[in-house]
């Protein structure tokens, strides 16, 4: 895994939709060229470099991709403050945030509306919190029913807070104990969706590829269609980290 350095006011910067935009430069061993993005939340352009590289290289390369940038920096969902009266996405629906001192400090879901009281200030951590534990029961109920499917020995699940992706299945390694872990922020899509990200890991824990192995044994354990799921993913996933840091 690379991590980011941290920003600093020496670090280059591009323009994109007048807004400058840091540009963050990291060596990576097995890097065998360039290679670019730009984070989900549009905050940052990243460049993983080859040992060999120079850092003058990198960012002349992100200026002659400028133009890309700049379409993909405005398809970044804006942010969305999260207070009274703002809506936020849950399992597939819109939720309107009632905030009241006298509301009790534990949000409560109350058909289309998310109830919360205490003081304005954490209002969203402590609704970013609510959804987290959400997520949780929400993900071990959903791979403890595609581990029976499968006929798989049912494995410990945890919440990811991943930037990029939706799931991760570990081996275990040397203790050979597995474990799936799952994007939280998969919490506000559809129920399908989201369901179709943790068939997808159980499925990994008796094949670490996608081989036809893989699919055939993801087909037969998901009800719906997977491809629909992924093509929802990859046009709404971005809209998934419009609200909350």
């Amino acid at each position: 895994m690379i991590d980011w350095l941290k920003r600093s006011h020496l670090e280059p910067e591009i323009e994109l939709n007048e807004v400058m935009v840091p540009i963050i430069l990291k060596r990576h061993r097995t890097a065998k060229r360039l290679t670019l993005r730009l984070a989900p939340d549009g905050s940052e352009i990243r460049i993983t470099l080859p040992q060999w590289a120079r850092s003058t290289e990198a960012v002349a390369f992100a200026n002659s991709r400028q133009e890309w940038l700049a379409q993909q920096h405005a398809k970044v969902p804006r942010k969305i403050e999260v207070g009274d009266g703002a809506t936020i996405q849950f399992r597939g629906s819109q939720l309107r945030i009632d905030w009241n001192e006298a509301h009790a400090r534990k949000p409560a879901l109350c058909a289309n509306t998310i109830a919360v009281g205490g003081p304005k200030p954490g209002l969203e951590g402590r609704i970013k919190r609510w959804l987290e534990k959400e997520a949780l029961a929400l993900f071990e109920r959903d791979v403890a029913h595609y581990t029976k499917v499968a006929e798989l020995d049912l494995v410990p699940v945890g919440l990811s807070r991943a930037q990029k992706r939706w799931g991760s299945c570990s081996d275990g390694g040397a203790s050979g104990s597995k474990r799936i872990r799952l994007n939280w922020r998969l919490v506000q899509a559809p129920d399908c969706v989201r369901q179709s990200v943790a068939a997808h890991e159980v499925a990994h824990l008796v094949h670490f590829d996608h081989s036809p192995a893989f699919h055939a044994l993801l087909g037969s354990i998901y009800e719906g269609d997977i491809k629909e799921a992924d093509r929802w993913l990859k046009t709404n996933g971005r809209g998934l980290y419009s609200s909350f840091g």
